[in-house]
């Protein structure tokens, strides 16, 4: 089983411009593998990071948009794969970090870790779908699967991490959230 770190340092060498969104456990382990005025960090937005996402892709079609979402958020607003495939953009890249944990709210089981989220995934319309549980597989295809047109889904099966410290006031800094707006929506 893979390690969502790693996995993000992966990621990490492959994101130029691209926007980044993530929250809670997903954020912490970004953040820390790559510090960057275009992450977008949704304030206790748990479930609603792929929503953003959208969002932020429709509203800028020329750029590309990165999706760090945990199995326990997307859980949490399972509607937005069917919303995202019908909305079709191209530039969006969905990761979920499958560890059959919500994580952030102290590591509870989520209901069925059995859950085939690429599969809901295709099912719902996503132009491609992947399923990654092997490092050394990962780091062979991330390129492909970044210059993919969208919408684009990855499943990461990663096992619970390490007691991640939330360290909110650094995450949602108002300067940061500033930095990332100028950003943009500079053309």
């Amino acid at each position: 089983m893979m390690k969502r770190d790693q996995c993000f340092r992966i990621l990490a060498r492959h994101v130029t411009d691209q926007a980044v969104v993530a929250t809670y456990s997903s954020a912490v382990d970004w953040v820390e593998v790559s510090p960057r005025p275009l992450n977008y960090l949704s304030i206790g937005a748990m479930g609603l990071d792929s929503s953003h996402g959208l969002g932020l892709a429709l509203g800028r079609p020329d750029k590309r948009v990165v999706v760090l979402q945990g199995d326990g958020s997307l859980l949490m607003n399972l509607g937005s794969l069917v919303t995202i495939a019908a909305a079709a953009p191209k530039n969006l890249v969905h990761f979920v970090a499958h560890n059959d944990t919500y994580e952030a709210n102290g590591g509870h089981p989520i209901p069925n870790p059995k859950v085939d989220f690429a599969a809901m995934a295709k099912s719902a319309g996503y132009k491609a779908t992947y399923d990654f549980s092997d490092l050394r597989m990962f780091e062979q295809q991330i390129g492909h699967v970044l210059e993919q047109q969208g919408p684009v889904f990855a499943t990461l099966h990663v096992e619970p991490s390490k007691p991640l410290k939330y360290d909110y006031e650094s995450l949602y800094d108002p300067a940061k959230r500033k930095a990332f707006r100028e950003l943009w929506q500079a053309r």
